[in-house]
């Protein structure tokens, strides 16, 4: 999991974790995406289904309880949430507090329910299928990933491998993460 090349046939090759990661990413989002489209969905995007299924599962919720619902930050579920209501899947209410607004969804998500929902549970089978080939089913890994970065994040990992190598170009982060200038 280094950072060295990655030869991925076609694909152009990658470097580094965070970027094979959004690669990733980006690659199923773009398939999915597509779905839509298909579909005759263009204005709905993969991110957006967990918000629909949050509010339909939950009601209504403000944009702080829905990043919590669905695992994102405040601000990824603030854009998502204006993405979605510019295509008129959401509506946005004032809360009891005049910072807090409240989500809802629209009569044209819930009239787009049906297909939503096939589209969720045939992607869900395709992402099985997807774990059949792979040495590990991708969500154990990622569950893995995620329990070793909270055991031990990643910035404590980088200091230690700094200091194991010794270079003084990272000196620096070994005093405390001054940045150069």
């Amino acid at each position: 999991m280094g950072g060295g090349p990655v030869d991925a046939g076609d694909e152009p090759v990658v470097f580094g974790l965070g970027t094979r990661l959004r690669h990733v990413q980006e690659l199923l989002d773009a398939e999915v995406a597509q779905v839509y489209v298909d579909l005759g969905l263009a204005d709905y995007r993969p991110r957006f289904s967990p918000v629909v299924r949050a509010l339909v599962e939950l009601g209504p919720l403000s944009i702080r309880d829905l990043a919590r619902a669905i695992g994102v930050t405040h601000s990824a579920a603030s854009q998502t949430v204006a993405q979605m209501d510019r295509a008129g899947l959401v509506m946005l209410e004032p809360g009891a507090d005049a910072r807090q607004r409240i989500v809802h969804l629209t009569d044209r998500t819930r009239s787009l329910l049906p297909v939503i929902n096939a589209e969720w549970a045939a992607t869900g089978a395709a992402a099985e299928g997807l774990d059949a080939e792979l040495p590990v089913p991708l969500p154990e890994m990622l569950a893995a990933i995620l329990a070793a970065v909270r055991r031990r994040p990643m910035r404590e990992r980088i200091v230690d491998a700094a200091r194991a190598q010794g270079d003084p170009a990272l000196t620096p982060l070994l005093r405390g993460g001054a940045r150069p200038t």
